[in-house]
């Protein structure tokens, strides 16, 4: 029901910040949450951060919650990723995803998510 589509990805020095974008588009209603998840390198994917549909509430995986910052810009139908401090660890493919579950609490489980965008590379050089 939603499209998905991830911007921003890039090569960037270790110590160097990127910001990612999720575009959401086509949808006839809306999911309740949106996440960003991501792959390193011969790695399982992993939860980076979520934010509901009205952007209020957020949250951030402990490993990268003081250098990922999560947000979402409803009017424009789409959310972001900023991320400071970029570490060779921080290397892999990011992805969007979006949730038409509803629950009382944040969606960190990739199970839980019904759509997913194509990724976009983020490369840390050391």
């Amino acid at each position: 029901q939603v499209q998905l589509r991830e911007f921003g990805g890039g090569l960037v020095p270790a110590g160097g910040s990127l910001r990612l974008l999720c575009a959401a588009s086509g949808y006839t209603s809306s999911p309740y949450t949106l996440g960003w998840f991501r792959q390193p390198p011969g790695k399982e994917r992993e939860f980076v951060a979520t934010v509901d549909w009205g952007g209020s509430s957020k949250v951030v995986a402990d490993i990268v919650k003081d250098r990922f910052t999560i947000s979402r810009d409803a009017a424009a139908d789409t959310m972001y990723l900023q991320l400071n401090s970029l570490t060779p660890e921080d290397a892999a493919v990011y992805s969007c995803a979006a949730s038409y579950r509803y629950t009382l609490g944040p969606i960190t489980h990739q199970d839980q998510y019904d759509y997913w965008g194509q990724g976009t590379q983020v490369t840390v050089s050391s």
